[in-house]
């Protein structure tokens, strides 16, 4: 009974760091989009700044699992939590980097007019956003039918995407002198779009964690 007590407890500590790196990269996500609205270099170093304790919870929660599954010997539904956990810390973190790539993208737009496309680029961060949040909370709830749920979110973020390329493109065809804005544009949407992917990861491992069974979501 006591070791069980002990895993229990040791597994609230790990999800309160799994709670916190999400809301981390969340929060980012926010600034670096706000930043680019903005246009605001100090806004977009803090992101880069942050993306340290990012990385930094991601080691400390790995390793809190790696020494769980080696002292505690999980079983069943414990030991695919645990495994959950890696790849939940593994999906943060590279979205942290996007979180990242989008702050860096400021500097390459500053002093420039905005493109009418940033709303876009603002929509699918908020979903992007909704989807962190989601996912973490679908983790922490054991919530198959919510990860499934934020899962679908990915749908818009592609919609916007493969709208947003479809507009710059003809952007390009009738203005080349834009060309090289333009790209920098389909760089950064595809941060955000590639971001949508790792929620939609994350949602498939609490699905394998709470039912048992590998699935593909958003195919």
């Amino acid at each position: 009974m006591q070791t069980r007590m002990h895993f229990i407890e040791e597994l609230a500590r790990l999800n309160h760091d799994v709670l916190s790196m999400g809301a981390r990269v969340e929060e980012d996500l926010r600034k670096a989009m706000e930043a680019m609205k903005t246009q605001n270099l100090e806004l977009a170093a803090e992101v880069k700044a942050d993306d340290e304790l990012v990385n930094a919870l991601q080691l400390k929660i790995d390793d809190q699992a790696a020494i769980l599954i080696a002292t505690q010997q999980p079983v069943a539904r414990d030991l695919r939590e645990l495994v959950t956990v890696l790849k939940v810390t593994d999906n943060l973190e590279r979205a942290g980097d996007h979180a990242v790539h989008l702050a860096k993208a400021v500097k390459r737009f500053t002093g420039e007019p905005p493109f009418r496309q940033f709303e876009a680029l603002e929509r699918m961060a908020q979903t992007g956003c909704t989807m962190i949040r989601g996912a973490v909370a679908a983790y922490l709830n054991h919530d198959a039918e919510e990860a499934r749920r934020i899962a679908a979110l990915d749908e818009s973020i592609d919609h916007e995407h493969k709208a947003l390329v479809k507009e710059v493109l003809e952007l390009m065809k009738d203005r080349p002198e834009q060309i090289e804005r333009a790209v920098k544009l389909l760089t950064t949407s595809g941060f955000l779009e590639r971001l949508g992917d790792h929620m939609t990861n994350i949602c498939e491992a609490v699905v394998f964690m709470v039912e048992g069974k590998h699935v593909e979501l958003n195919d």
